[in-house]
C-alpha cells in the first residue's frame, strides 16, 4: 500500500502579507523528518518565520532557496511514515589520508558541496555552478567567501574569447587599473529592503511632509542620569540611557498635542488617548520599528527594559508581526552613528517622527556669557495636513 503524501504550502504570516521569500532549507532533499522539525525558514517584509513538518516522513522540497513565493504556494511534499534509506558503509580510513578527508556523519555529508543562502545567491546570480567549487566551511560547505572567489578564478581560466564582451572590458579595466580591483556584484534586494524602499517612496509621494528642528541642551538631562545611574542599575538591574527621558518627555507632549499622535484614515482623523511609541533599530536585514505599548503608563526602568528586549529580538531576527504593528509615534536615533542633523522620512501612516541626534559640545551664550554645552539637535518630521506649524514647533 502506497504511503499518503501531503502537501506543505506557505501559511498567511500576516494581514498585509502577500509573499514570502524562502531564506533557507534546514532540511535537504530525500531527508526523513520527524514532525514538529523545522524545515525551512520563510522571510517576510517584517519578520522571519520557522516552518515545521505537519507529518513524519520523507521530505521532497518544491521551492528553492531565494523563491519569491505568494502565500498558498506549494513549499514541500512529504512522503508519511516513509524512511529515508539507509546510508552506505564509511570504508575504513587510509593510514595517511587526512583526518578531514574522513569525517563521514550525516550532518558534514549534507554539508560537502552544500552552498550557504548568501553563495547560493552568489552563484546563481554569476552563473557558477556549486558542483564547480570546493567549501571551506564546516564539512566542505560552501561559503559567501569560496562564491565571491569562484568568481575571480572562472574569470582567470576562460579565455578572452570565451567572456561575455561586459567581462573582457572589466578585465582590460582591472589590468590598467594596476592599484587594485574593480569588481562589482549583484545582489537582489531583500523583501525586507524592498518593502522599506517602497514604502519611502509611497510616504514622499503621499503625504505632506515637512521638517522644523530645535535644538537641546542635554547637560541636565546628563547630570540627573550621572547622579542616579548606579543606584538605578542597582535597583531595575537595567542601564539608564537617553532613550526613556526622550520617551517619556514625547508621551507627555503627544497627549497635548494629540494631532501629533493621530492619523489620517480615508477622509478621517484618528485620534489615539494611548501611545504606542515605534523605536526604530538597525540590523543586519534593515531598519524595523518595534513597539513599547502604551509607553504613557510605564516608568524609566519599564521603557529601558523594553527597549533591551525588543533591541535583541530585532538583530536576532525574532520580532513578531503584532510586535511592530500598529505605533502612533516613532523615535529614531541617527545620534549613535554620529549623525550632526537629518530629516527622518514619517513611519506610514503615524503623522510624524521625532530623530534624535549626536551630542555635541559647543559654545552657546547662556544669560550674556558664552559657554561650553553639550547640545543635540532635534528633527521633527511630520504630516501637514494634519499637523499644523503651530502644533509641530510647540510639540518639539
Amino acid at each position: 500500500m502506497s504511503n499518503q503524501v501531503i502537501e506543505m504550502k506557505v501559511p498567511t504570516v500576516g494581514e498585509s502579507i502577500s509573499e514570502v521569500v524562502l531564506a533557507k532549507w534546514t532540511k535537504k532533499d530525500g531527508d526523513t523528518v520527524r514532525q514538529e522539525e523545522i524545515l525551512c525558514e520563510i522571510e517576510s517584509d517584517k519578520a522571519t518565520f520557522e516552518i515545521a513538518a505537519e507529518k513524519g516522513g520523507i521530505l521532497r522540497t518544491i521551492a528553492a532557496e531565494g523563491d519569491t513565493l505568494p502565500i498558498g504556494a506549494l513549499l514541500c511534499k512529504i512522503e508519511v511514515g516513509a524512511s529515508a534509506p539507509s546510508p552506505a558503509p564509511v570504508a575504513e580510513k587510509p593510514v595517511n589520508q587526512p583526518i578531514s578527508q574522513t569525517v563521514t556523519s550525516t550532518e558534514q555529508t549534507y554539508a560537502q558541496g552544500h552552498a550557504s543562502p548568501a553563495a547560493s545567491k552568489i552563484l546563481s546570480e554569476k552563473g557558477i555552478s556549486s558542483e564547480t567549487v570546493a567549501g571551506s566551511g564546516v564539512g566542505g560547505r560552501i561559503t559567501k567567501n569560496d562564491a565571491l572567489q569562484a568568481q575571480t578564478v572562472e574569470n582567470k581560466t576562460q579565455s578572452p574569447e570565451k567572456q561575455e564582451p561586459a567581462k573582457v572590458t572589466a578585465s582590460i579595466s582591472a589590468s590598467v587599473n594596476m592599484g587594485g580591483t574593480r569588481q562589482s556584484r549583484s545582489e537582489k534586494m531583500s523583501q525586507l529592503r524592498k518593502t522599506i524602499a517602497r514604502r519611502l517612496v509611497s510616504v514622499k509621494n503621499e503625504t505632506a511632509m515637512l521638517t522644523t528642528f530645535n535644538e537641546v541642551d542635554m547637560k541636565p538631562v546628563m547630570d540627573i542620569r550621572s547622579k542616579y545611574k548606579d543606584a538605578f542599575k542597582e535597583k531595575h538591574e537595567i542601564g539608564l540611557g537617553f532613550m526613556s527621558f526622550f520617551v517619556k518627555a514625547c508621551c507627555i507632549a503627544l497627549q497635548d498635542f494629540p494631532s501629533v499622535n493621530a492619523q489620517i484614515d480615508g477622509e478621517n482623523i484618528v485620534y489615539n488617548d494611548f501611545c504606542d511609541v515605534s523605536i526604530a533599530v538597525s540590523t543586519p536585514r534593515g531598519l524595523v520599528v518595534p513597539i513599547i505599548r502604551n509607553a504613557e503608563q510605564m516608568s524609566f526602568s519599564d521603557i529601558e527594559k523594553t527597549i533591551v528586549e525588543l533591541a535583541k529580538k530585532a538583530r536576532e531576527n525574532k520580532l513578531s508581526i503584532p510586535e511592530m504593528t500598529g505605533g502612533t509615534f516613532t523615535i529614531t536615533n541617527g545620534g549613535i552613528f554620529g549623525s550632526l542633523l537629518s530629516t527622518p522620512i514619517i513611519n506610514a501612516p503615524q503623522s510624524a517622527i521625532l530623530g534624535m541626534h549626536n551630542i555635541v559640545e559647543r559654545p552657546v551664550a547662556i544669560g550674556g556669557q558664552v559657554v561650553i554645552r553639550p547640545m543635540m539637535y532635534l528633527a521633527l518630521s511630520y504630516d501637514h495636513r494634519i499637523i499644523d506649524g503651530r502644533e509641530s514647533v510647540s510639540f518639539l
